[in-house]
Order: structure tokens, then sequence, then C-alpha cells
């Protein structure tokens, strides 16, 4: 077997396609998954870690390791440029300290960061942009991965949540 190989997630389409069904490519604010996970109320359910005025932080649902979050503007917009001034200060202050939160609650040799603008460049909710942010380490492709193609979490998505609810910074 040579390289990482996809694992069949079909589980996976509902999540996605509630978001991007829209006739417009998921830029309709109508039915957009981000704001059903970011409508208040409900944090400890839709995993939301933080929230301030214009933007929160919610764990990925289908992270790629234990710590993986998405920093996303409350307002339904789908592009960096289209962002308010006070929605960018936020945004990028928010990635700031989830960066921090994620390097004090699980110590990585290192962290991605990084979004996906537009369905062409992998973005899953083309609608609604959102910057992910998450831990890695040398030599984090354990042996499912490199034998099964297969990642492993060793935390709940709950736990991963309190963790870094604990970490978050004031």
């Amino acid at each position: 077997m040579s390289g990482l190989e996809h694992l069949w997630a079909g589980w996976r389409g509902a999540y996605v396609s509630g978001a991007t069904a829209s006739p417009d490519g998921g830029r309709s604010s109508e039915e957009c998954l981000f704001e059903r996970i970011l409508s208040p109320g409900q944090d400890d359910l839709h995993h939301v870690v933080w929230r301030g005025a214009r933007t929160a932080v919610v764990l990925n649902a289908y992270p790629y390791t234990s710590g993986h979050v998405m920093v996303a503007p409350v307002r339904h917009v789908g592009e960096l440029e289209e962002l308010e001034a006070g929605e960018s200060l936020e945004l990028w202050s928010a990635v700031t300290q989830a960066v921090q939160a994620v390097k004090a609650a699980y110590d990585p040799g290192g962290v991605n960061v990084g979004l996906n603008l537009g369905r062409a460049a992998g973005a899953g909710v083309p609608g609604h942009l959102h910057v992910h942010a998450l831990p890695r380490w040398n030599g984090d492709t354990n042996f499912m991965t490199a034998v099964a193609g297969v990642r492993v979490l060793p935390e709940t998505l709950p736990d991963t949540w309190a963790k870094l609810r604990d970490a978050w910074p004031s």
C-alpha cells in the first residue's frame, strides 16, 4: 500500500450535505451547518469551546487529531474579504487563542492553522468560512494510519471539549 488510503465514511455525508446542498454552492444562509451549531443555548451538545461577540470556536466533529477546532464568524459569510473589520479582528484573535488553548491542553510539537476557501479548495462547508487549528506531533502517523489508513483518536469529543474549555486563555 502506498500513501494514506481513504476510509469510507458514508455517515459523514449527511453532516456535510446539510450545509452544502443549496443551489448556490453553500453560500445561502438557509440551513447552514455553522449557523445551527453556533446558535446560542447548546454549547455542550454542539461542542462550542468559546464564544465572542462575532466569532465562535467549535470542535471539528470529524477531527484529524484530538484538539482539532474550527474558528468561525457567527455571521454567515463565505469569503475572507467579506468579513467586516470587527469580525476579522475577533476571528484572528480567536485563532490565536485557539492555538494557545491547543498548546496548553495537548503540548503538541506543532500546530496546523489553515482555511479552505471554496469547494475547489477543499472546503467541506464552502458557504461559511472557518479556520482550522489542530495539534500535530512528530511521528503522529501511527500504526493504524500507516498500515490501515485509519486515524485513531484517543479521546471522545466531550473530553476534548472539556479539556480545551479548561485551557482557554482568559
